[in-house]
């Protein structure tokens, strides 16, 4: 059982579970391959995993032999869940609220342990359309109120194994990172009647200092005030609050500059460990008009110190502008 309890002095809400064993997907020790130990998400071993969500594959199912791409699995200790009930309550100046959500895992590819700069903008075409049809899906629930892709790649980010995966969690709550941004976009926009990450895009087109590679449809920067060296944001063009009303020709877009990307980024940083997220506006119309969606990727070169941990406050040793330039200079495939 998962609750999620809210801190009454920062509003900040923590999803808490009497379950020591949670794993965000599947515990380690049993999962590798190394030793002779089977990797679930290999083809073959299908009737390792919870029965699936959403497959391409012949017949829209699959088998052994089913020739599955992709494939969307509910978590198999599932941080939230859909069979919960909506229940807010409280004890005293405490607020808390049943775990009722989702929990799912994309497994992105039948190869097992390659990278995402190694996979096809096809298959990468295919992970996006996949997390838009779940989002899609999950907000027919009316107890959901937004949803939230991201992506855990190798041990420093807090992946718990080596075949490529992403995950969706969909929460009865607005994340208090995305909630932070929807609330300064709309003081921007209330003082100058535009969308703040429109205004970057227009300055940062202009400027090119931090421009890492652009596209018909998108944008991709090293942003002016980076929490680690290297993160950067890919940001579509066209003003829009919630990823999944991404365009056909959008999708195409993204799979080939998030490509070239994380290209970029392996060649530039020896295959890095990363994380990456999507942010986009919780289901409503009320931020409409100054919310942009965009995905932040975060390479994780360097570990944590407690100055992060204890103040918020982050510790980058490499300027954007000179993170953007090597990056751009790089000559990938």
């Amino acid at each position: 059982m998962s609750e999620l309890r809210k801190d009454p002095v920062v509003e900040r809400w923590v999803l808490v579970a009497d379950d020591a064993l949670r794993s965000p997907v599947i515990p380690r020790s049993r999962d590798r391959i190394d030793g002779g130990l089977l990797c679930p998400f290999c083809p073959g071993n299908e009737h390792l995993c919870p029965p699936d969500i959403f497959a391409n594959a012949p017949n829209g199912f699959v088998s052994v032999h089913a020739g599955w791409q992709l494939r969307v699995i509910p978590n198999r200790s599932p941080l939230l869940m859909v069979e919960e009930g909506h229940r807010r309550s409280g004890e005293g100046l405490y607020d808390k609220i049943t775990g009722v959500g989702a929990n799912e895992v994309f497994i992105e590819t039948p190869e097992h342990g390659i990278r995402q700069s190694q996979m096809s903008p096809a298959q990468l075409e295919c992970l996006i359309w996949a997390y838009q049809s779940r989002i899609h899906d999950l907000r027919k629930d009316g107890r959901i109120r937004s949803v939230y892709i991201y992506k855990n790649c190798g041990v420093q980010a807090g992946a718990t194994l080596d075949h490529g995966y992403s995950l969706l969690v969909a929460l009865p709550i607005a994340p208090r990172a995305v909630a932070e941004e929807v609330e300064g976009a709309r003081r921007h926009f209330l003082i100058k009647e535009r969308c703040i990450y429109c205004d970057v895009i227009h300055q940062e087109t202009a400027a090119e200092t931090r421009l890492v590679a652009e596209s018909t449809c998108f944008i991709a920067i090293e942003p002016f005030a980076p929490r680690v060296p290297f993160e950067t944001w890919i940001l579509p063009r066209r003003h829009a609050p919630r990823f999944e009303h991404i365009e056909p020709a959008e999708v195409h877009d993204l799979a080939l500059i998030f490509r070239e990307v994380m290209s970029r980024i392996d060649a530039g940083l020896c295959s890095p460990d990363y994380n990456y997220w999507i942010h986009s506006a919780a289901f409503g119309n009320e931020c409409d008009p100054y919310y942009h969606w965009h995905m932040e990727i975060l390479p994780r070169i360097a570990p944590p110190t407690g100055l992060e941990g204890g103040t918020d406050l982050y510790y980058n040793t490499t300027l954007p502008e000179d993170a953007a330039e090597y990056l751009r200079r790089l000559v990938i495939p």
